[in-house]
């Protein structure tokens, strides 16, 4: 008795058919979801810049002062010394309105603000002189070192310029650098007057960010890294 050979079952068409048009939905979908993402810009971060310098350094009161002390948390740090006019009369004055104004920012991380003496001979009479500028020792640290650290950490890590002149006096140029609490540099403002909104927004930004580092927004956070979805 013969047997006929069995049925070859083929695949219908419209089985096949409905895959790709799930695959290019999908595709669809996703594509949308970026270009939506990256024009709305639900979310807004300051961009990672670079790492910023490690240092081992002395505070106005005489103690050991390092960037592991900072650890964790969001530092403004600029960059002055005692005899100095211009630019740091100014300078001091906007490290001062943003000390002033930093409780208006709700974080869970200490904000701090950090101002390095470029000329070593501060260091007996910082204390004083910060005392002198409203600095709250709280908040708001002096610090200085010797001649070969200062140029390593401000000069090469930070990539701010200055000189000791004939008459002994410095040439500085203005810089306020923003850092956060994994030592990352996310944003600097070289100007004697930077704006003060913008630099408290910021502040707001990077505490907003470390409030949603964890769970589903940190994913969020990461896209709109990735997105570059900065302010304007």
């Amino acid at each position: 008795m013969s047997t006929s050979a069995p049925a070859i079952v083929r695949p219908r068409k419209s089985s096949g058919m409905l895959i790709w048009w799930l695959f290019f939905g999908l595709f669809g979908l996703m594509g949308a979801f970026v270009i939506w993402f990256s024009t709305a810009r639900p979310i807004t971060v300051l961009p990672r810049i670079t790492l910023a310098p490690g240092f081992y350094l002395t505070d106005q009161d005489g103690n050991r002062f390092t960037s592991e002390d900072l650890r964790g948390e969001i530092v403004l740090y600029n960059f002055a010394y005692t005899a100095c006019e211009t630019p740091c009369k100014q300078t001091n004055q906007v490290m001062a309105e943003v000390q002033a104004r930093l409780p208006e920012i709700s974080a869970s991380v200490p904000l701090k603000l950090v101002t390095f003496s470029i000329d070593p001979t501060d260091a007996d009479n910082l204390g004083a002189f910060a005392e002198e500028v409203g600095a709250d020792p709280a908040v708001w640290s002096w610090a200085t070192g010797g001649a070969p650290q200062l140029k390593s950490v401000i000069g090469g890590g930070f990539s701010v310029y200055y000189k000791q002149q004939e008459d002994g006096r410095f040439k500085l140029d203005p810089a306020f650098i923003l850092v956060d609490g994994s030592g990352v540099i996310r944003a600097d403002y070289r100007s004697e007057t930077p704006d003060v909104d913008t630099i408290m927004r910021d502040f707001g930004l990077l505490s907003d960010e470390v409030d949603h580092s964890e769970g589903i927004y940190r994913f969020a956070y990461e896209a709109a890294h990735l997105f570059s979805c900065y302010p304007r």
